[in-house]
Order: structure tokens, then sequence, then C-alpha cells
């Protein structure tokens, strides 16, 4: 977390600690700090106002919420959703609990740099049709999926269209009044803001049933206390985000280019996972072929650098990613597959670092691994 978006919170933790529902100075003062942070939210995607934005304990939260309040609100007119292979689990497992429920899914396919086209989507439209759920960008190969057609496709069909944003989010420019997204997830920790926050972009006139029942909260639509302080720290970071999002881009743009032409000029065998030019800036997927990805990760570990095989919320599962199966990446190159996840602090003295140690772990690795050897 940002140190600026820490020193905005410390406040809400003891001085200003009023319940912002309450009509007391004190509940008015955390009012006044979320209405602010609200407001700095909708700037950073561009939303009309400020009351399109409802604030929720994190992305994982904004998806159900997106996809389950749509589905209970349209159940009268349709029972279809649409949504790609590639999805954050918080998209996909929702959309399973969704089939049990009665409601008929379409997982669209990939191609082999993880994007989807937008052709296949109007295809799989069909007259019960009632949501497109697509992210905005893939949290494991940074892939940045064809939103605005998407979105066109949507709005002439007259279908709400989700996009679940919370990696896309303050590592490049995110603007609605260009796009016919209905509804946008984001999450605090992408941003450099505090983790369990998040929000919920919600066009003004979408229809939504609550998931959260309770009280008045979020205008209504998702009761419980306000989180006064994990909001004014989302809306911090939000406001730094929006200040330095283009300039911090092509900064990790270069960080990461220079990092991939080390990684290809000093080990042998590897494979890009995602596509070489519309992609995040800061994500980065590698296969090294013949190896486990694991082995990798707990070596370089040991020589303090931190990495993953894929999402950070999977990272325990052993089964393949979802996302390269769906790439069509062979099985093989997939085990052996790592996401460099580069961040504002990063530097080129750290990609150095990783250049110089990483080499060696992957030659001892492969020296041991049987199918390197059947090469």
């Amino acid at each position: 977390m940002r140190e600026e978006v820490l020193e905005a919170m410390l406040p809400y933790y003891k001085d200003i600690y009023g319940n912002a529902s309450s009509v007391h100075e004190f509940g008015r003062a955390s009012r006044r700090a979320i209405d602010d942070a609200r407001l700095k939210a909708a700037d950073l995607i561009g939303a009309a106002s400020q009351e399109e934005i409802v604030f929720t304990s994190g992305g994982t939260e904004a998806d159900n919420f997106a996809i389950k309040g749509v589905a209970n609100a349209l159940k009268t007119k349709g029972n279809h959703i649409i949504t790609s292979a590639i999805e954050h689990h918080a998209v996909l497992n929702t959309c399973k609990f969704l089939e049990k429920e009665g409601y008929k899914v379409t997982y669209v396919k990939v191609d082999k740099d993880g994007m989807v086209r937008a052709d296949d989507i109007k295809n799989a439209i069909t007259k019960d049709t009632i949501l497109i759920s697509v992210m905005y960008a893939n949290n494991e190969v940074g892939t940045i999926e064809p939103i605005a057609d998407i979105g066109a496709i949507a709005k002439e069909k007259g279908i709400y269209f989700h996009t679940d944003a919370v990696q896309a989010v303050g590592k490049i420019p995110i603007n609605l009044k260009d796009s016919n997204i209905d509804l946008l997830s984001l999450s605090g920790h992408k941003i450099y803001g505090p983790k369990g926050i998040g929000a919920l972009y919600i066009r003004k006139g979408t229809r939504i049933t609550p998931q959260m029942h309770g009280g008045h909260h979020e205008m209504g639509k998702r009761a419980g206390t306000e989180n006064v302080a994990g909001i004014v720290g989302l809306g911090e970071a939000a406001r730094l985000a929006k200040k330095e999002v283009a300039q911090e881009g092509k900064k990790l743009k270069a960080l990461k280019d220079y990092f991939y032409k080390g990684i290809t000029s000093k080990i042998s065998d590897v494979k890009l996972n995602g596509s070489p030019d519309k992609s995040l800036p800061n994500t980065l997927n590698i296969s090294f072929t013949y190896l486990e990805g694991e082995s990798i990760i707990l070596n370089l570990d040991m020589e303090g650098v931190a990495l993953s095989t894929g999402s950070a919320c999977t990272s325990g599962s052993l089964e393949q990613s979802h996302v390269l199966t769906a790439m069509g990446v062979d099985p093989v190159n997939a085990q052996g597959s790592i996401r460099f996840s580069l961040g504002r602090d990063n530097t080129k003295e750290d990609m150095d670092y990783v250049l110089e140690v990483m080499p060696p772990i992957i030659k001892r690795l492969r020296d041991m691994s049987p199918l390197f050897e059947k090469k």
C-alpha cells in the first residue's frame, strides 16, 4: 500500500470514527469522506456520476454482485449469460453457481493469445441472453480484450455488459465515456490501496438486485456499515492512479520489454503466453519448457524474488491454469509457466538481479529434468 494512502486512512481508524449513516457531526464527517472517495473512484474510470459507484469488499464481491444481481433482476426476461473461458474464478464460479440455479451459460473460447473474438460473442447471443461478462484484461497473461467492440455489440442487442476490470484499472487508461459498459468491477489493492475494499460501477438505469440485505447503505444497493477507512484508502489510491496511470504505464512497459529481452537472450526454450502487443504493461507470463513452475518459484523465492504460477487466487492449486488451457498451450509448457508482475517500485536494477540469479536456476532444474533430457 502506498504511503500516501495509509496516511489518508489513519484518521478514520482513530479520530474520525463516526458511523456514516448517523446524522450527528461525527457521522457526517465520515459521510463526507465517503462521498469524496466515491467521486475520486468515479473520476478514475470516467463514470458520469459518483452515484454510479457502489463500494464492496473487493473485486470478488463486485463480480458476484454484477452477475447475480443482473441475473436476479432479469430472470423473467431470460436466463442466458455469455462469458469467456479465461475469466477470473470470481466470474467463472459465479456463473457455475447460476447454472445450478437453472441459468444457461456460454463460455466463449479464446485464441492462442488469450483474445476473445467479438464475433464469437455476437454469435453466442440468443433471445434469452441477459448479460455478457468479459474481463477487461486477463490476470494471468495480461491480454487486453476488445472491450469497445463487445460493448458495441451488447448495446446493439440491448444486453447488459459487465467487465471485470480489476486487473486493468490503474494500469491502463479507462474511460467509460468511450465504451458501452454497464457494470465494471475494480479492487483497491490492485491500485496500491488497502485489501478488502473494491467497487462496482453500475450505469444509471441498470436493473440489478442487491445481494446484501439489511440497511439502506450505498444508496440501497449494498447493506452494511461502510468501511470508511478502506473507502478513503480506495479513493486516495484512485486519485493517485488517475494522475499517474499514463506515465506509470510507459515506465512499466519499457521495464517489461527490457526484462523479456534479457530473459530470451540468456535462457533458451522460453515461450511468451499472451498477446505480444495488446497486453497490460506490467504483466509478463512466460513458459520455461521442460520444467515445473513451482520448482522455479521456490528456488527464486530463496533468492528474494516473489512470483506466481498464475493467478495468486489459485496458486495453491495443483490444477493446470484454466487460462493457458483455454489458449491451447501445450500441457508441458503450461506446467512451466511463470507470471511476472511488475509494480511502480520495481527498477531496472531489480530486473538485472533476476536476470542474474534466474539462468543458473533454470539450468540446474533442467539438468535434473527427465523431460529436458528427452528433448
